[in-house]
């Protein structure tokens, strides 16, 4: 597994503990890192990044992903799903020179990993809109 996929996936659980846990991004990164010593420091790094754009864009991810889902509210998705689609809309948002192509493939192939099968047609449909709004 590459380096960006590792971190990709270690932003997903933070935002998950985020998510279920209700808890601040500094308590979550506090807590996260304190078990997993052995992190490479490229991964860490980049998992840092996109889990602080997420946290700190989270009102306008959230915004730009209820915009694209016809009939589902934030609240109503699978926690796994909503999460693996904040993380890549913040890498669409902070990292707008990764194609959305990859983007796209990685999400999904972290959502076949964590989720289900039927969500990955869901969060593929929704980046896939999200993506052609906020462009290349």
């Amino acid at each position: 597994m590459g380096t960006r996929r590792k971190s990709r996936e270690l932003v997903l659980q933070m935002l998950f503990q985020a998510d279920m846990g209700k808890q601040t991004p500094e308590l979550v990164r506090k807590t996260f890192w304190a078990e997993r010593t052995n992190v490479e420091d490229e991964v860490r790094g980049f998992a840092d990044d996109l889990f602080r754009l997420a946290s700190d864009r989270l009102v306008e991810i959230d915004g730009l992903i209820g915009k694209h889902t016809q009939h589902w509210r934030m609240d109503r998705m699978a926690t796994v799903d909503r999460n693996v689609l904040r993380g890549a809309v913040a890498e669409f948002l902070g990292y707008p020179a990764t194609p959305h192509a990859v983007v796209i493939n990685e999400a999904l192939e972290i959502a076949r990993k964590f989720s289900t099968p039927e969500s990955v047609q869901f969060i593929n449909g929704v980046l896939d809109s999200v993506g052609k709004e906020v462009g290349p």
